[in-house]
């Protein structure tokens, strides 16, 4: 086979890690927005694996606002958002319920990725979590007197890497 063709290679855009001591998970072509899961995942970075877990549960039921430090244009302040994360000192935030349902599924992979390789899951920590630009899928949607309107899907790449401390 000619070397360029065929399958996509994909790689982690964090190459230099120990493999005794990680454990790595991706998920492609999720259907959730990047700025979400920027948001996000700049909250969980440096977490322990079990307390990103639960604040994703907790989003997910709406007892936790997400702080939005980057897309935050338009966006409700929330009372209690200072107060639970001071290092991002800002009261604008939601609540990614779709976005963290797909990162919580993916942290649940990395998990089994872990104990797979026979790492202490209690002692895990994110040290690598990021989300990339996927591809857009851009339909029709058929309306009243012979015209279309665009309907255009957003699809995101996720990768986490934890490691055992």
């Amino acid at each position: 086979m000619v070397e360029g063709l065929g399958m996509p290679r994909w790689k982690y855009s964090m190459q230099r890690v120990d493999p005794q001591r990680t454990a790595k998970a991706m998920m492609w072509d999720a259907p959730i927005s990047l700025k979400e899961a920027y948001e996000i995942f700049k909250v969980i970075r440096g977490m322990k694996l079990k307390e990103a877990m639960k604040l994703l549960e907790d989003v997910i039921s709406l007892k936790v606002p997400i702080p939005y430090t980057r897309y935050k244009l338009a966006i409700a302040h929330k009372k209690q958002l200072p107060d639970l994360f001071p290092k991002w000192k800002t009261p604008i935030g939601r609540y990614p319920v779709k976005a963290a349902k797909y990162i919580l599924k993916l942290l649940k992979n990395v998990q089994n990725n872990a104990e797979v390789k026979n790492l202490d899951v209690e002692r895990l920590v994110i040290i690598h979590a990021a989300a990339h630009k996927g591809m857009y899928l851009k339909r029709w949607m058929p309306r009243a007197f012979g015209r279309a309107t665009p309907k255009i899907g957003t699809r995101t790449h996720l990768e986490v890497i934890v490691k055992e401390v």
